[in-house]
This record gives structure tokens, C-alpha cells and sequence, in this order.
């Protein structure tokens, strides 16, 4: 499987999703941010960043730990499960606990509140700096199957797969963790947000769906395949020739168990 790097070239805009219900704050922050050449996002709450997310990897995280829904160490932990991205957290709480449990749970770095902007811009360009080569990259190649994270799209053998955003949501989920079993219940908490059809069997009706549209034969699979009694795994292969590919026809199903 190759991953390919994002932002690949230096002076390209560095995008910081900032996750805090203060308004205000969040304004302040974009202003302030813009004349140090990032892109500031802000999002207010812990559903709209996951959204963010979903269509787009940022190139840092700034988030708050106090939050509507659910805290940030929650969200730090959601967000490390399925990205490398760099994530400092803000915290009116000065607790020393506080600070080791962000740290412990993925968080890169930790700023107590109120601190002065231009901190925040050098510990930005601190973790830029540390995960440099690490960050979660935005796009994904593997048997002729390309994968554009940013802008939702598939490609396999150089032509465009038209996949819902469900299907690709999916799909993404499994080309991020190579050779990890996923059963249904995983899939559904971890597409939370997603409209699933209210029975059982939606899940392998949407895995049909996908190896139809990759031309994917269930019986010798290129791409996802059953695991019987537990559910479907991603096949990810770092040796396969980046052009191969399987045809667009669709083919049989065989559903997990």
C-alpha cells in the first residue's frame, strides 16, 4: 500500500481546524493565524469537526477541552483513533492531571488558558515541525485503487468510481487499517453520523455495493474480504503493482456471517 505525502511541497497553506465553543475566540484565533500563513477553521462543536474531518484531514488540531457534548479528551481520543494529525489542547484548568491525561491520549502538546496568540503560533510550528513526515496523508494507493481523502474521491485503474458518500466513508475505513477485521458493530460506531438503513443486513448490502463498483470477486478478493463469523477486512499489499487493477463489472457477494 502507498501512501502518498500531503502537502508536499513547502510554502503550501497549512490548514488548523480549531475545535472551541468561543466564538469569539475562534474568530481571534483565524484572524490571528492568517498573518502567520495558516488557514484557521474554526468549529464550535464536537459533531462539526468530525464532520470537518471526514472531508478533510487538517494539518493541525487546536482543541479546547471543555466542550458541548462531549470533552475534548474524548474527542482527542476519537480523533487519535483514525488520524496522525498533531493536536494541542486548550484548557482553562490548569491541573497538572489535566495536562498528562491530554498527553497520554494522543495530544502533542497542551496550553493552559489564557495564553498570549503568538504562543499558540510557536507551539503550531513546534508540532509541525516534530511530526513533520507523520501526518496522515491524503491520499492512498493500492492495486490500482486510489483513494483522494480531501476531495472524497476514488479512482481504480484510472477511472473515476462513483461511490455515495456513504460508500466511501466506508471504504476509507477500510483502507486506513489494512488487515483489521471490522464487524458491523464497529463499522456503525465508527461512521457515526452516517443514515444507515434501520435493519441488520445494511452493512453487507453496502460491502455488496463496494465490490460491485471495484469489480471486487468475493470468491478471490483484491480489496475486501469476508471473514467469516467475524466480518470483512481490508487487503492491503505494499508489493502490488500500483496498476493493477480488477474490471468495473459487477460480481457476486457472499456475506459475513
Amino acid at each position: 500500500m502507498a501512501y502518498l505525502s500531503r502537502n508536499g511541497g513547502g510554502s503550501a497553506v497549512k490548514t488548523v481546524l480549531i475545535l472551541d465553543d468561543d466564538r469569539k475566540l475562534g474568530k481571534l484565533l483565524t484572524d490571528y493565524l492568517a498573518k502567520f500563513g495558516f488557514k484557521g477553521v474554526p468549529v464550535f462543536h464536537p459533531d462539526e469537526a468530525i464532520r470537518f474531518l471526514r472531508r478533510e484531514v487538517p494539518d493541525v488540531v487546536i482543541l479546547d477541552v471543555m466542550l458541548p457534548g462531549k470533552d475534548g479528551f474524548e474527542m482527542c481520543r476519537e480523533i487519535r483513533r483514525d488520524y496522525t494529525v498533531p493536536i494541542i489542547m486548550l484548557t482553562a484548568r490548569g491541573e497538572v492531571a489535566d495536562r498528562v491525561l491530554g498527553l497520554e491520549l494522543g495530544a502533542d502538546d497542551y496550553l493552559p488558558k489564557p495564553f498570549e496568540p503568538r504562543e499558540l503560533v510557536a507551539r503550531i510550528q513546534s508540532v509541525l515541525r516534530r511530526g513533520s513526515g507523520s501526518v496522515a496523508p491524503d491520499k492512498l494507493r493500492h492495486g490500482g485503487l486510489e483513494l483522494d481523502f480531501r476531495r472524497r474521491e476514488a479512482n481504480l485503474g484510472g477511472k473515476s468510481v462513483d461511490l455515495t458518500a456513504m460508500e466511501f466513508e466506508v471504504l476509507a475505513l477500510f483502507a486506513r487499517s489494512p488487515g483489521k477485521v471490522m464487524d458491523r458493530d464497529y463499522i456503525l460506531d465508527r461512521t457515526k453520523g452516517m443514515e444507515w438503513e434501520p435493519y441488520n443486513r445494511s452493512i453487507d448490502v453496502l460491502i455488496s455495493r463496494l465490490r460491485q463498483k471495484l469489480g471486487d470477486d468475493p470468491r478471490k478478493p483484491a480489496f475486501l474480504k469476508t471473514v467469516r463469523g467475524a466480518g470483512y477486512m481490508y487487503i492491503g499489499d505494499e508489493d502490488e503493482a500500483e496498476g493493477q487493477g480488477a474490471g468495473m463489472e459487477g460480481q457476486g457477494d457472499t456475506h459475513a456471517s
